[in-house]
């Protein structure tokens, strides 16, 4: 029996390699995988990416910091989910356009549930930024930036970021537990952020429903107005969609806006040259215009100069640092395979502070869109199928601002910390950008006013 046994065992040693040797030859190579630290069973890496949510330099570091250490295209592990970063035009390009029909979009789950499933970020409904509805908001949102504007120069400073969100007062308290809940884990506990986000909705929801009530009464002049009644089609929002995005507009409109116009007003003060052709610009508008009342839609085209300046902003800013989508198959880009179920997520901050694609990215230089730029660079607003329904009610507000602005006042920025707040969802100064503000009617009246 001892004498089968080494007979038997160098045979099946023989064998034993004759399969691997037809494994590694038979087969095709094992697919790329992108790199990356998985960390922790389940929790994954998600320790870290709280820690940077709480720290002043913002999530986005999460990423910095791992783009650095893999490259652009790695993978890490957060609430639980695979996530995929990738940062190259041309995959931006593939992924965003979706011609293949591999991606569709997804959030954080506790994003999707503190602005609920019918939200315009999860579906569409385009007739709420049409011309015709654009041109009434810009008129009164024009009539708004008049009336809080003529009140800033009677301070000694005023917070901007404060002053933006204002009309968001009786709700500040509710919508700053939706915000901090917005990247926390999704646990259902009294004393969790997430939990205490849930409740806050549920109270501006509540809110909602009684305006709702006693708009349905009045006359359609407002966002919530449009919402309440029947388009072209007599398609009329069900009561779930209307109040889904009238937080959506809140949370990722309002703030969005007042958030770019906060960083626009710094990036203006730290360039003088940039801040002095605008204001040319604005002032020769002002002359044609100077009948009107109220900007119209029309006179936003005659901006070339600000409408860089705004994108300039926003391409630095970088409010929204990525854009996420959820692999719907097997799929391969740029070499690396992504599977079914996978998150991904383009890299758009990593995009427009590429030096291969914008020439000295940290200066602030609005000219630099003197010249198309790549396709699928400035993805400010995301691109494809799923551009951001907003872009031109936002771009519009940030025109009017400037304008209004520009043309009346002087500013100087009083504090020039950079940290970004805490547990916000969208990049936002913490300091809020305080500001001191002169008339220059007064300053031209004042007989001891200082020229400038």
């Amino acid at each position: 029996m001892f004498s089968w046994f080494w007979y038997i065992f160098p045979c099946l040693g023989i064998l034993l390699l004759q399969i691997l040797w037809h494994n590694n030859t038979g087969k095709t190579p094992a697919k790329k995988i992108p790199a990356g630290n998985r960390g922790i069973p389940v929790i994954g890496e998600t320790i870290q990416f709280m820690a940077a949510i709480n720290s002043n330099k913002g999530f986005y570091d999460f990423i910095k910091i791992r783009r650095l250490k893999y490259g652009n295209c790695f993978k890490t592990n957060i609430f639980g989910k695979t996530h995929v970063f990738i940062s190259s035009t041309e995959a931006t390009k593939k992924i965003l356009s979706n011609e293949e029909g591999n991606f569709t979009k997804r959030y954080i789950k506790s994003i999707a549930k503190l602005v609920g499933d019918q939200s315009l970020l999860c579906a569409s409904h385009h007739t709420l930024f049409s011309t015709t509805s654009l041109s009434t908001m810009v008129r009164q949102f024009d009539e708004l930036t008049i009336n809080n504007l003529s009140t800033w120069h009677k301070k000694s400073s005023i917070i901007i970021l404060h002053e933006a969100l204002k009309e968001l007062e009786m709700l500040h308290k509710d919508i700053g537990l939706i915000y901090e809940a917005m990247l926390s884990f999704p646990l259902r506990l009294p004393w969790t952020k997430f939990y205490k986000g849930l409740q806050a909705r549920k109270r501006i929801i509540s809110l909602l429903d009684k305006e709702a009530r006693r708009k349905s009464k009045e006359k359609y002049d407002g966002f919530l107005d449009y919402l309440l009644i029947k388009d072209e089609q007599m398609i009329q929002l069900t009561n779930e969609q209307i109040k889904d995005n009238i937080l959506t507009m809140i949370i990722a409109g309002q703030d969005t806006t007042a958030s770019a116009i906060t960083w626009m007003v710094k990036y203006l003060d730290d360039n003088p040259k940039a801040l002095n052709n605008l204001r040319a610009e604005q002032q020769a508008l002002r002359q044609k215009v100077s009948c009107k009342a109220y900007l119209t839609y029309e006179d936003l085209n005659c901006m070339p100069y600000a409408s860089k300046v705004v994108k300039e902003s926003l391409r630095m800013a970088s409010i929204v640092p990525w854009f996420p989508r959820m692999a719907l198959q097997d799929c391969e880009i740029e070499g690396f395979t992504i599977k079914k179920g996978w998150n991904i997520n383009v890299d758009a901050k990593s995009i427009h502070f590429d030096p291969m694609i914008f020439h000295d990215p940290h200066k602030f230089n609005p000219s630099r869109f003197d010249d198309d730029s790549k396709p699928y660079s400035f993805l400010a607003f995301g691109m494809g199928g799923r551009t951001c329904l907003g872009l031109h009610l936002a771009r519009a507000m940030m025109l009017v601002f400037v304008y209004r602005l520009t043309t009346s006042y002087r500013w100087k920025v009083l504090d020039s910390d950079e940290s970004i707040e805490k547990w916000t969802l969208f990049s936002r100064l913490k300091s809020g950008c305080p500001i001191h503000v002169t008339s220059i009617e007064e300053e031209r009246d004042s007989p001891n006013a200082s020229k400038t």
